[in-house]
């Protein structure tokens, strides 16, 4: 849902009621990923998309529907058509699960709350019932910034402290997931299947050496959405006019403002000095950090010579196994920008545990369903 946050929030502020179709599971290749929505107004205004297009028709008719006899949550399924790729289906093969349900907002002040955070910029997640007993099906609560106070209800007992419990993990891991809450005898006796939209802030990219490469490694990451600093002891190099896309440009020593800054799960250090004297007590303090990615510039001699220097300083292989260097993917990159195209694709499929090989090689699915840290593995 917070693929619309801006018109629902606008929404909830005049207290219209709409109609809320969310994607709650997805088989095989679909276009858009579980927690996207679309939601149409009492006027029949709709904002959104949840196919790209292949089923948007079918969805309105079903929200309008839904708005109209203000009934329970509804559910439909769309799959491929294989008579008629151009009727009511997804032509990429794909399965989607749809949850549409009508939401008033004045029975539901927290949704404003969390629409208005994520406008923000802020940590907010959004726990929704989309598996369950009918009096919950539908029904919402929220946490902000820390995860730590829940906003709204499901039933003000143990259910509210089971899912707060989940949303919160999948918060601090800034990943939309659907999770599987109670079920037994015990604390929480309600099966749910609860889908969690996150909207976390923005992952870090950090970037080591004020060099050409770095400008345009920082204008890529800018375009996907990270934080991007640039940091270089250097200040005649690492200045704000050499870098106008990144969000902070930073003088001090590589290793030292590492030490000092929050990382986390998502952040990419990209090291781009190739000196030692930078290099060697930055990745020795980076590859024991729990950061996503850690990729280094350089040459295979240069890369060997580095390796040496990292034994030498005590770097296990078990740490030395998670520096990818040389740094990026191999496209035969040459210019900055090239090299960039190359490094932020790395991340990328480092970050989805992709292969990085050609699509038409492959077999399977395209798209593949992650599962965060500490959510079952």
């Amino acid at each position: 849902m917070f693929n619309i946050a801006d018109t629902l929030h606008s929404w909830c502020r005049e207290a219209r009621p709409f109609a809320l179709a969310t994607v709650v599971d997805v088989h095989g290749s679909a276009p858009l990923p579980v927690g996207t929505s679309v939601a149409v107004d009492m006027d029949g205004n709709a904002v959104g998309s949840i196919s790209g297009g292949c089923v948007e028709g079918a969805v309105y008719e079903l929200c309008q529907q839904v708005l109209k006899d203000g009934g329970p949550p509804q559910r439909a399924w769309f799959g491929y058509s294989d008579d008629d790729a151009f009727a009511v289906g997804l032509t990429c093969g794909g399965e989607l699960d749809v949850l549409v349900q009508r939401v008033d907002p004045a029975a539901r002040p927290h949704l404003a709350t969390a629409f208005e955070e994520v406008r923000r910029g802020r940590p907010t997640a959004v726990a929704q019932v989309v598996d369950g007993p009918e009096e919950l099906l539908g029904l919402t609560l929220c946490l902000l910034g820390d995860g730590d106070v829940a906003h709204g209800t499901l039933d003000d007992g143990e259910v509210d402290r089971a899912v707060t419990a989940q949303t919160g993990a999948l918060l601090r891991a800034g990943r939309t997931a659907r999770v599987e809450v109670g079920g037994d005898a015990g604390t929480c006796p309600e099966r749910l299947s609860v889908l969690v939209h996150v909207h976390a802030s923005r992952p870090r990219m950090l970037i080591f050496g004020a060099v050409d490469f770095a400008a345009a490694l920082s204008q890529a990451g800018h375009f996907l959405g990270y934080h991007v600093t640039v940091c270089d002891a250097r200040p005649v190099f690492a200045t704000r006019a050499r870098f106008p896309h990144a969000d902070e440009v930073v003088v001090d020593w590589p290793h030292r403002y590492l030490e000092r800054t929050h990382v986390d799960a998502r952040t990419a250090v990209c090291v781009l000095t190739h000196d030692a004297k930078f290099d060697i007590p930055l990745l020795r303090l980076a590859l024991n950090l729990p950061v996503g990615y850690v990729g280094a510039m350089g040459s295979r001699r240069t890369h060997d010579e580095r390796l040496h220097r990292l034994r030498e300083a005590g770097v296990s292989e078990v740490r030395l196994a998670r520096l990818r260097s040389p740094i990026g993917l191999d496209l035969g990159a040459r210019t900055p920008e090239e090299t960039a195209v190359s490094i932020t694709a790395e991340i990328i499929s480092h970050a989805n545990q992709a292969t990085g090989l050609p699509l038409s090689h492959g077999t399977g699915p395209i798209h593949r369903t992650l599962v965060p840290a500490g959510m079952g593995r």
